[in-house]
């Protein structure tokens, strides 16, 4: 009988344990089921964006894009507005670089005109003057021809062309201006007088192989001077202080 109740209570303890494995089977096949069944929710919730986490990454990145959006905007503006600046003021200088240049050219053909004028009136009167002579030849003396001169050359009016001792050294080297003994250079302030007894201020602005350019500090226009104007003295350069 003792054996037969050993027998017994090793059953119920085996039956107890395999209900137990059995019940832990059980729960953990629930878990499963719930774990799967909270997924396919949030899955769902997902595929129709009501999912929280979903809405709040979407809040965020949904800042970032409206942020950037902005950024290029505020960027797309301040280019815009510094390229119409940049043609306003080209448009300006441009405007101003035409009405110089053609102020400049008014300026250069005068002058050149001015000279080819001059330059035909000391022609007719050097004409005038020889010819002179030569009829003064058939009646006077050399000496009473030699006399006549002398009294012509007193009453005929001075040009540079005709008298000798107002011709000026003037010649350029090295990008320099050598005029009456002095040296002049790019950027020099000085003073240009013409025959008419104008005095200007200027500035040279540059120097060329027979010329140099000379602007005004009055309006800034430029004027051209030839060698051959300084050398026979229809303008004359005076140093002056740059301040």
């Amino acid at each position: 009988c003792k054996g037969v109740a050993e027998n017994t209570e090793d059953a119920s303890e085996t039956d107890l344990a395999k209900h137990e494995e059995e019940d832990f089977v059980e729960m953990k096949e629930q878990m499963y089921q719930d774990k799967l069944a909270s997924l396919k929710r949030q899955l769902q919730q997902l595929q129709e964006g009501t999912l929280q986490e979903y809405q709040k990454r979407m809040k965020k990145l949904d800042q970032q894009y409206k942020e950037r959006i902005r950024n290029a905007e505020l960027f797309l503006q301040l280019e815009t507005d510094q390229v119409e600046k940049n043609y306003v003021k080209e448009k300006k200088a441009a405007a101003k670089e035409f009405e110089d240049k053609k102020i400049e050219l008014k300026e250069n053909l005068i002058a050149e005109l001015e000279e080819k004028k001059k330059m035909i009136e000391n022609e007719k009167l050097t004409m005038e003057l020889t010819g002179d002579s030569m009829e003064l030849n058939y009646l006077l003396t050399d000496e009473q021809i030699m006399e006549d001169l002398r009294t012509l050359n007193k009453h005929l009016p001075a040009t540079p062309a005709e008298s000798p001792a107002q011709r000026f050294e003037a010649r350029i080297e090295d990008g320099k201006l050598y005029y009456d003994k002095r040296w002049y250079h790019k950027s020099q302030a000085i003073y240009l007088e013409s025959k008419e007894n104008t005095k200007i201020s200027c500035v040279i602005s540059s120097v060329g192989a027979n010329e140099i350019w000379v602007r005004k500090t009055s309006d800034s226009t430029k004027m051209r001077i030839y060698l051959g104007q300084l050398q026979r003295g229809v303008f004359v350069i005076r140093r002056r202080s740059a301040a």
